[in-house]
C-alpha cells in the first residue's frame, strides 16, 4: 500500500503514464469516427504528454510541485491540437493544487485531479459531455467518492480508473456519431491510457516502457555557444521562477534587465516565468526575479570559457531593427500553400494543418521570429485554434488569435487586414471576413461511411463541407464539382480552386474550364497549394 508520494515517485508515474498512452496513439487515431484522414488525436495527446515526460527524464525534483510545475509548463508548451490542450489545462490545474507539496497523499492528489478537471473545463468554450473532459470528470468524481472513507493512493487510482472507464464506456450512448461508428471517444480513451500507465508503476515498481519507436524528447536547455570571439555578454543565464503571486507580469521585470544583456527570452504563464538571457552580471537579474518568487532549475555558463573550447565559429548578428508595428503567422501545409501566404504579407509560415497539427511551441516559435508589436495568427483549422489561443500568455508581444478553420477563411480574414485601425477593430473585421467564405474538401475516405442511406467503403473520394459528406466518387474531379454544385447559390461570386500534391496540373487546368463555363458570374481562381492528404480545397464567396 501507498500513502504518500514523493517527487522522484509522482515522476516516474507520470513518465510511466505518457509512455502507455504513446504505446497506443494509434488505436487513438483509429477511433476518429469522420471518415477523413485527421485522425490525429492519439497523436496530439503522445506528443503533448512526450513534451512533459521528456523534461522529466534524468532530473531530480525536491517536491511533487516542482515536478507538476515543470509537467504543466512543458505539455503547454508542447500542446498540439484540441486535446492536447485540453490535457495541458489538466495538468495546470493540477500543478496550482499541488504547488506547495513536498509530498502528495492520496487527498492531496485527488484534489488535484478535480483542480485539473474544472481548469479544463474552463478553458473551453463550448465544454462537450462525452468526451475526455466529461470522462475526466466523472473519473474525478470517483477518486472523490473513494476518498470519503479512505486513503490509499493505488485504490484511489483505481477508483477513478473504474469511474473513468464506466464514463468512456457511456460516451457512445451521449454522442450518436460515436455510436453510428461503434467506438468509445478516443480524447477518453487516452486519458483511461494515461491512468492506468500511473497505475502500473505504483503497482509494479517498473515504468511502462516505450515501444512505438520513438524516445522521449530530451529536456531543451539553452546554448551557451558564442557566435564568435568577441562576447559582449559572457554568461548565459537560465532559471525558473514560481510566481508567489500569479497575476505578477513578467514585463517590467524584464524591462529592467532588457539592456544588461542580450539573447533575452521571458515567457509567462499563470505559475512561472521561464527566462533565458545573456548577461555580465547574472546577481542582478536573479535579486530581481527573486522579488516575484522561488527559483528552480537554475543555470549559468561561462560563455568565454566555452568559447576556447570550440573550434567552430559563426558570423555576429545583425543589429536588429526596431519593431514593426503588426506582423502575421499563418497555419498551412504544401509549398504553394506558404508561397501564397508569405506573397500575401505573412512573416511566418507554421507548417501544419490535419494529422498534423503543430505545437502552442512551435507556433510560439514562429511569433518570436516575428518582429513585431503585435502579431496575428491564422490557425486556419478548427483543431488548432486552441493551441494557438495558449500563445499570448507566454510571450511579451501582443497576439491576436482570428479563428480562422480553413485555408481559404485564413486567406480572406488577411485580405480583411487594415493597417490604419486597432487590433480589437482589426480582429472583429477579420474574423467577420472568415465567417462568410464556404469552404469545402475533396479527400478520401479512411473508413467506411454513409451517405445517403449508403455504406460506402474505405478509399472512397469523398467531398464535404464541415462534417457534412455532399458527394463521393471515385474521381477527385468529378467529386469536386459535385462538391461545388451544392455550394455555389445566386449571392456567390467567387470561386477559389486549391490544388493538392497529386493533383496533375492538367486536371487543374481543366478543372477550370469547366466551372468557368458552369459558372459564368463567378471569378474562378486556380491556386496550386501542393498540400497533402487533400484533393481539391474550395471555397466560395
Amino acid at each position: 500500500m501507498i500513502y504518500t508520494m514523493d517527487a522522484a515517485e509522482l515522476s516516474k508515474a507520470l513518465i510511466s503514464a505518457a509512455n502507455n498512452l504513446c504505446n497506443n496513439k494509434n488505436i487513438l487515431n483509429d477511433l476518429n469516427v469522420f471518415p477523413v484522414p485527421d485522425g490525429d488525436t492519439g497523436s496530439n495527446m503522445s506528443m503533448t504528454v512526450s513534451a512533459a515526460a521528456g523534461e522529466l527524464v534524468g532530473r531530480d525534483f525536491e517536491t511533487v510541485g516542482q515536478v507538476m510545475s515543470v509537467v504543466a509548463s512543458a505539455s503547454l508548451r508542447g500542446a498540439r491540437g484540441n486535446s492536447g490542450v485540453i490535457l495541458s489545462q489538466l495538468f495546470r490545474g493540477m500543478s496550482k493544487q499541488l504547488k506547495e507539496c513536498t509530498l502528495a497523499d492520496a487527498t492531496d492528489l485527488g484534489k488535484a485531479f478535480t483542480e485539473g478537471v474544472a481548469t479544463a473545463y474552463r478553458a473551453v468554450m463550448k465544454p462537450v459531455e462525452g468526451t475526455m473532459l466529461s470522462v475526466s470528470r466523472d473519473g474525478a468524481e470517483g477518486a472523490k467518492a473513494y476518498l470519503a472513507g479512505n486513503n490509499e493512493i493505488i485504490a484511489m487510482l483505481k477508483a477513478t480508473i473504474d469511474a473513468a472507464q464506466k464514463s468512456l464506456d457511456m460516451t457512445p450512448e451521449i454522442l450518436p456519431a460515436l455510436k453510428a461508428a461503434g467506438v468509445v471517444d478516443s480524447g477518453g480513451q487516452g486519458i483511461l491510457y494515461l491512468l492506468e500507465g500511473a497505475l502500473t508503476y505504483l503497482e509494479t515498481g517498473e515504468i511502462v516502457e516505450r515501444n512505438d519507436g520513438e524516445a522521449l524528447p530530451a529536456p531543451k536547455t539553452g546554448s551557451a555557444k558564442a557566435a564568435d570571439g568577441d562576447i559582449k555578454f559572457g554568461y548565459c543565464t537560465e532559471f525558473i521562477i514560481e510566481k508567489d503571486n500569479k497575476d505578477a507580469s513578467s514585463k517590467s521585470f524584464s524591462e529592467k534587465f532588457s539592456k544588461k544583456g542580450d539573447s533575452m527570452v521571458v515567457v509567462d504563464d499563470e505559475t512561472i516565468i521561464k527566462v533565458h538571457i545573456h548577461t555580465n552580471n547574472p546577481g542582478f537579474v536573479i535579486e530581481e526575479a527573486l522579488k516575484l518568487g522561488a527559483l528552480i532549475n537554475i543555470k549559468i555558463d561561462n560563455m568565454r570559457y566555452q568559447h576556447n573550447e570550440l573550434s567552430e565559429t559563426a558570423a555576429p548578428a545583425a543589429p536588429k531593427e526596431p519593431p514593426a508595428p503588426y506582423g502575421f503567422a499563418a497555419v498551412a501545409a504544401g509549398e504553394g500553400m506558404e508561397a501564397l501566404f508569405r506573397d500575401m504579407g505573412a512573416n511566418e509560415v507554421i507548417l501544419g494543418g490535419q494529422t498534423m497539427n503543430p505545437s502552442t511551441d512551435d507556433i510560439l516559435e514562429a511569433v518570436n521570429k516575428i518582429n513585431a508589436e503585435t502579431v496575428y495568427v491564422l490557425p486556419n483549422n478548427k483543431n488548432i485554434i486552441m493551441a494557438a489561443e495558449q500563445v499570448d500568455a507566454l510571450t511579451d508581444k501582443n497576439v491576436v488569435v482570428i479563428p480562422t478553420r480553413s485555408i481559404p477563411e485564413g486567406i480572406s480574414a488577411l485580405l480583411a487586414f487594415t493597417p490604419d485601425v486597432d487590433c480589437d477593430e482589426n480582429k472583429e473585421v477579420m474574423t467577420e471576413a472568415a465567417s462568410l467564405v464556404k469552404t469545402g474538401n475533396v479527400t478520401y475516405a479512411v473508413r467506411e461511411f454513409n451517405l445517403n442511406g449508403e455504406t460506402l467503403p474505405e478509399g472512397k473520394i469523398i467531398g464535404l463541407t464541415g462534417k457534412n459528406i455532399l458527394a463521393a466518387g471515385d474521381d477527385p474531379a468529378t467529386v469536386a464539382k459535385e462538391l461545388l454544385s451544392g455550394m455555389v447559390d445566386e449571392n456567390s461570386a467567387i470561386i477559389n480552386v486549391f490544388y493538392g500534391e497529386d493533383v496533375a496540373d492538367s486536371d487543374a487546368e481543366a478543372l477550370q474550364a469547366y466551372l468557368e463555363e458552369t459558372y459564368p458570374d463567378c471569378d474562378i481562381l486556380v491556386h496550386n497549394g501542393k498540400q497533402p492528404l487533400y484533393y481539391y480545397i474550395v471555397s466560395v464567396e
